[in-house]
């Protein structure tokens, strides 16, 4: 087993279940200790955690309701703690901001109240996160937003998402020239069309799943692990020095 990322700490945002337990799954292999943080369900936190374990790496979960803005300095209480009670030190080498909720709000169907919901989270959280962590983050650490494929492919059905998800891509440029001199880089990773259990019920729909992957130059969804893949690449050394960049794991979504 690679242990590139031994010694190292990374927060992963709503990895309870998805992308995000894919991720934190893969950056506990490489050798990181990895907090995530979950919402709604804490059975599903304790089942990614034993599994990190039982694989032999090093986890622990946080809850983050990232509605609400006072969760933020909350949650680096708690995870100030538990780093330095772990490792001695509350420094972190690696955020990933990939928490989100349910994103499909139409036009006609979206309220003052769903859309700061959705933009509490998709946005405003991923922004005061960092914010909260750059007095934490190590001199050549790594920040890797998840954005998606409908930032730049905005999807009608759901707006709102698409907007978040394009300002996430603003603020990983941005980020990535503020952050250069201390080496720190920023990018976002985009997936497509990504088999999670947050769109079993459309999968098992065998027309729309044909039109889906119609559209897909490799001809088929994706898997958590295959963009896990690619955050993990951002983390390691060797992504050191790729910054400000989107890069779209969609397998080649609408090109």
């Amino acid at each position: 087993m690679t242990r590139s990322l031994k010694g190292k700490t990374a927060l992963v945002t709503g990895a309870s279940r998805g992308i995000g337990r894919a991720i934190a799954e893969r950056l506990a292999k490489d050798g990181a200790t990895v907090a995530l943080t979950y919402n709604a369900s804490k059975s599903s936190a304790d089942e990614a955690i034993a599994a990190i374990g039982k694989a032999g790496g090093t986890a622990f979960a946080i809850h983050a309701d990232l509605v609400d803005p006072a969760t933020v300095p909350a949650l680096f209480e708690r995870l100030d703690d538990e780093f330095t009670r772990r490792n001695g030190s509350k420094t972190l080498d690696i955020l990933v901001n990939n928490a989100g909720n349910s994103g499909w709000v139409g036009f006609k169907d979206a309220t003052p109240e769903s859309w700061d919901t959705l933009m509490a989270v998709y946005a405003r959280a991923p922004f005061f996160i960092i914010q909260a962590a750059l007095d934490r983050l190590s001199d050549g650490g790594r920040i890797v937003n998840i954005s998606s494929a409908a930032a730049t492919k905005p999807v009608t059905a759901a707006p709102v998402y698409s907007m978040a998800k394009a300002a996430i891509n603003t603020l990983t440029h941005t980020l990535a020239i503020e952050l250069g001199p201390r080496g720190i880089t920023a990018n976002a990773v985009a997936p497509g069309f990504t088999r999670t259990d947050a769109n079993a019920d459309f999968r098992e729909n065998p027309e729309l799943v044909k039109a889906v992957e119609a559209q897909i130059a490799l001809g088929r969804f994706g898997e958590p692990s295959e963009i896990a893949a690619v955050v993990a690449f951002l983390a390691s050394d060797e992504g050191h020095w790729v910054t400000g960049q989107t890069i779209e794991a969609s397998g080649g979504y609408k090109l």
